[in-house]
């Protein structure tokens, strides 16, 4: 799968830390120039549904696992590679100081009615909810919240970045 981006975050001065890998996987779900999101109330943002590959899953079964949690997604079919995002960021537990991330990020079509999702705890706490938007919307609104925000996620670059490529890859020409 092509490498999209690999970032840094600025607090980390080294990667020669103890780090340890996450994997996950993210979808990108559109219907003409509106894209399926969860938009998270806590940090203002919208993200790509996605997240943890569990052990023993491979990505598109992570995948699978995740649109359905997440946004109800159903009937998840015509999935395709589209890159991986590869990010270091700060570990804030005792055992390690870096998490590696790669997020492989796949396009998919699903059914059009969403059905329940089944959120963890803190998504419900973070106030995360699936919408449909308008992919140049979500992407105003993000670089908005990186500009005013003080309550910003660290993934709202990731997202926004993937966002971008979304528009200028995907979105067909009117």
């Amino acid at each position: 799968m092509r490498l999209l981006k690999s970032t840094v975050h600025p607090s980390l001065n080294s990667l020669d830390q103890s780090s340890f890998l996450r994997l996950a996987a993210r979808g990108i779900v559109l219907k003409g120039e509106e894209i399926l999101m969860l938009y998270t109330q806590r940090y203002d943002d919208y993200t790509l549904p996605g997240g943890g590959i569990d052990e023993g899953e491979n990505q598109i079964e992570g995948l699978i696992r995740e649109l359905a949690e997440e946004t109800g997604a159903q009937n998840i079919r015509n999935v395709k590679a589209f890159g991986m995002y590869e990010e270091f960021r700060p570990w804030y537990k005792e055992d390690f100081d870096i998490v590696q991330m790669k997020s492989y990020c796949y396009t998919c079509d699903i059914d059009d009615e969403l059905g329940e999702t089944n959120l963890e705890d803190y998504e419900v706490k973070n106030g995360m909810k699936a919408v449909w938007i308008n992919v140049h919307d979500a992407i105003e609104h993000n670089l908005n919240t990186i500009k005013n925000s003080d309550k910003k996620g660290m993934s709202i670059e990731r997202e926004t970045f993937l966002l971008s490529l979304v528009r200028d890859e995907l979105l067909v020409a009117s």
